[in-house]
């Protein structure tokens, strides 16, 4: 059970290794299409090379809608953040979090809760340096370099600042696209989620198998990471794989998830956009 006080405990602060780059990894080719730098660009951002500008054309040329799906997914992150705060919930664990842009999750769960501490995670080590520079800006939040693919490595990595006795807020949002079956993103949040506390929640944005999202997986090819869609019953399985419920409305198109703005605006902007979300919670 978490603990009753209301009393934090001491904040850990992250070890040396952890805030040092990972030299192991090359530096990413601005040659090459990056798919955080390809989100970027969908959501306006500068962070972005000519290649991965070229690629976010072709993807828009294949699927008009691509860049709405984008700021959808972007959108529905910030109300899952503010719905995971206001239910008591003040240690954030984002996972791929890409590019810093705008309404960040620090930024929404401390409007909630001033002391609300986040843990961003990227592999690229582009986007780490960004997100140090931008994001991890007080001592309740900070970004390390890891992969999801790695859920025991991140998990070590978070407890610096994050208490596991307590509630956390796992986010994967637009990121378990990018696992292939072999490195079984099932396996991913099953993982996550064994180590968190009772009352913790599960976010999860996916890109959906449809007939526009099929022709645009040309524009990918020859990216830093393939696009894997699945169906809206594979997206499902991983709550179930995680062992937590969804809450409501369950697993929707992302602008359904508890919109801000009037229900017909959302089913309208729902029928285009090719991303399911879902927040689920650990009894």
């Amino acid at each position: 059970m978490p603990p009753t006080s209301n009393e934090w405990p001491r904040l850990d602060a992250l070890s040396k290794r952890q805030q040092e780059p990972k030299m192991s990894r090359p530096v990413i080719d601005p040659n090459v299409p990056n798919v955080a730098r390809i989100y970027d660009r969908f959501l306006g951002g500068k962070d972005n090379y000519e290649a991965d500008r070229a690629a976010a054309a072709e993807a828009l040329r294949l699927n008009p809608d691509a860049a709405r799906c984008a700021r959808g997914n972007r959108a529905f992150l910030g109300r899952a953040v503010r719905f995971g705060a206001e239910s008591g919930v003040r240690q954030f664990l984002d996972v791929g979090t890409g590019f810093p842009s705008m309404g960040n999750v620090h930024e929404v769960a401390q409007s909630v809760h001033a002391d609300a501490r986040t843990v961003y995670v990227d592999y690229d080590p582009v986007v780490v340096q960004h997100g140090r520079a931008l994001l991890a800006t007080d001592e309740h939040t900070v970004m390390v370099e890891e992969d999801l693919r790695e859920p025991g490595r991140v998990l070590e990595q978070a407890a610096g600042l994050l208490d596991p006795g307590r509630p956390i807020c796992v986010l994967l949002v637009a990121c378990l696209h990018f696992v292939t079956a072999t490195e079984d993103p099932y396996r991913i949040v099953k993982r996550l989620m064994r180590s968190t506390a009772p009352g913790s929640f599960l976010v999860i944005s996916h890109v959906i198998e449809t007939p526009k999202t099929i022709a645009a997986v040309d524009a990918y090819q020859g990216a830093s990471a393939p696009v894997v869609l699945r169906t809206e019953t594979q997206i499902d399985r991983m709550f179930t794989a995680a062992g937590v419920e969804l809450v409501e409305p369950g697993l929707v198109r992302v602008p359904l998830w508890r919109p801000d703005l009037d229900h017909a605006l959302a089913e309208e902007d729902a029928a285009r956009v090719d991303f399911l979300g879902g927040v689920g919670r650990k009894a």
